[in-house]
């Protein structure tokens, strides 16, 4: 698991950007029941996030037709990122993902 000091700052991009952090299993069940659609990003420590994952998510977000949008941090939440990895199989994990 990372230390917070490491990883606070890389959510608060996405919290910063009007994605709902979700840290437990009920909040993600919750946000994928969303009607309306759901974007979840597993957000991370690595250089892809940072350089890739991140800033193509807030860009998303830009768009006037965005869905519900949710983050859960890899290495960090870890059992909002299982719940979360349990919608997108039969894919492998990966992190980031959207």
């Amino acid at each position: 698991m990372y230390p917070a000091e490491i990883v606070l700052p890389m959510k608060k991009e996405l919290v910063d950007a009007g994605f709902e952090d979700l840290t437990t299993q009920e909040a993600v069940d919750n946000a994928i029941a969303t009607k309306n659609g759901v974007l979840v990003v597993i957000n991370s420590v690595c250089g892809c996030a940072a350089g890739n994952a991140r800033p193509a998510a807030m860009l998303a977000a830009e768009h006037p037709k965005s869905p519900k949008l949710t983050t859960v941090f890899a290495g960090f939440d870890k059992e909002a990122v299982d719940q979360a990895r349990k919608y997108m199989l039969p894919y492998p994990p990966s992190s980031p993902c959207m």
